[in-house]
């Protein structure tokens, strides 16, 4: 087995992690999980939900050493780092609250000819393997929104990281595995290969994953005819209007923007400003994200470090150099921390890039922000719209039937209003349109998408 290495994106040498890739193990890894699921799937609510709030708690008792393998592995800001572990404590805690909410109902058969005096009940029961594959960017968070629902509803899984994120993944299972039933909660490492072969595992009976588009529909196609749901990228559309605050909008936009580096399928990659406020609010935006400290990720005051690849940094700086040729202004310019770093790049803002540049087609996943003027919300929303699917988008406005009208025509899964994209929480409905994926996660939803409903008719004998 040749290992995957795992660089500190600050240091650019330390080797924090070798990974093995091992596809000979999947089959036999998943037959674990499936015969635990077979001996533990008479296991009570009551159970489940105490196991996932000892998981919690062993998770928050941890919370320094993950914080800091955040840090040292992915180059997550410290302070960002100590947010995700405790936003993962918070989603297992849910997950297990969840557990006594999740029903199911009592259909009045009688209202249809034939259905007197019988009774239909419906029952959430698990599905069985549950593959749940994860990114980089957000390693624990973005695994226990897929991890506290599949093991509430009483499934076994088998996870699958990224590599920059298999160090930290590696830590939060063996930090959670001894809470729950001996093989119910596997790991498997790899590459794209690996995933494909796993998702196509006959006893993996349903499959979950956040990454890229294409990857999204290379497993979509292997895994056959199961359940599948997809958190797909998307390039953030977020409308300033004329009569929004706009120095609030501009800082909310920033943080968006440029926080933990840009590396959020939710950043705010488009800003779309009505073009009486454009000259205030690009001054106020720029400030805010000037004001930025770009740096160590160790350090406590550090707003945005370093990407987390040396190519992703040539990626985006591509895409700047782009956007400069087509015409566009570079308004600050994040390439110059480069200097010191190759993977550090700082806020860069981008004013009136056409419509064909790459930074209004393609998503950055950097700390790269396009700002373009518009005539009103008609045109605005019709730019936003201009792109194959999208997770969120924002409208900043006073009017209720200008915000009404957005949240109606903006055709992505969230819209918020006066809240720009990179807000999440995680109890409401999460997940895209088009291209940016399939089904929704948010705690309640996500456990409907890790159960399937039985029905049940009860007739007289």
């Amino acid at each position: 087995m040749t290992p995957d290495v795992c660089i500190d994106p600050w240091s650019g040498d330390q080797v924090w992690s070798r990974v093995p890739t091992a596809p000979a193990d999947i089959a036999v890894v998943v037959a674990r999980a499936h015969a635990a699921f077979r001996s533990g799937r008479a296991e009570p609510g009551l159970v489940r939900a105490r196991r996932l709030r000892d998981a919690a708690t062993a998770v928050a008792d941890a919370r320094d050493e993950l914080s800091d393998l955040l840090v040292r592995t992915i180059g997550k800001p410290r302070r960002a780092a100590r947010v995700e572990v405790n936003r993962t404590v918070e989603v297992l805690q849910l997950s297990a609250e969840e557990i006594a909410r999740a029903g199911g109902e009592t259909l009045p058969l009688d209202a249809v000819a034939g259905g007197h005096h019988k009774w239909g009940l419906t029952f959430r029961e698990p599905y069985g393997v549950a593959a749940l594959i994860t990114p980089f960017n957000a390693p624990l968070n973005l695994l226990a929104q897929k991890l506290g629902p599949a093991l509430a509803c009483g499934n076994t899984v088998v996870v699958k990281p990224s590599v920059e994120g298999a160090a930290v993944t590696e830590l939060l299972l063996a930090t959670i595995a001894p809470y729950f039933a001996d093989d119910a909660v596997q790991l498997v490492h790899g590459g794209p290969e690996q995933v494909l072969a796993l998702v196509a595992e006959e006893h993996v009976r349903v499959v979950s994953l956040t990454g890229g588009t294409a990857a999204g529909a290379a497993v979509l196609q292997a895994a056959g005819i199961k359940p599948v749901h997809l958190e797909l990228g998307s390039n953030s559309p977020n409308i300033v209007l004329a009569d929004a605050d706009v120095e609030s909008a501009a800082r909310q936009i920033a943080r968006a923007a440029f926080e933990a580096g840009g590396q959020q399928c939710i950043s705010a990659q488009r800003i779309l400003v009505a073009e009486e406020v454009m000259g205030q609010f690009s001054t106020a935006f720029t400030a805010a994200a000037e004001a930025m400290v770009v740096g160590d990720p160790a350090d406590e005051k550090t707003d945005v470090g370093p990407v987390v690849h040396s190519r992703s940094a040539h990626r985006i700086a591509a895409m700047i150099a782009d956007a400069e040729r087509r015409g566009a202004r570079v308004q600050l310019d994040g390439r110059q921390h480069s200097a010191d770093n190759e993977r550090l790049i700082g806020p860069t803002v981008i004013v009136d890039p056409p419509k064909e540049a790459a930074v209004l087609c393609e998503e950055a996943f950097g700390p790269v922000a396009a700002i373009t003027s518009v005539t009103d919300l008609s045109e605005a929303v019709e730019l936003a719209n201009a792109v194959p699917g999208l997770l969120q988008a924002s409208c900043f406005t006073a009017d209720l039937n200008q915000a009404m009208t957005a949240a109606r025509e903006l055709w992505a899964g969230t819209v918020w209003i006066n809240e720009a994209t990179r807000f999440r929480l995680d109890i409401y409905p999460f997940g895209g349109t088009g291209t940016s994926g399939l089904g929704r996660e948010g705690i309640p939803y996500a456990l409907e998408a890790f159960s399937q409903t039985k029905y049940v008719g009860l007739a007289p004998s």
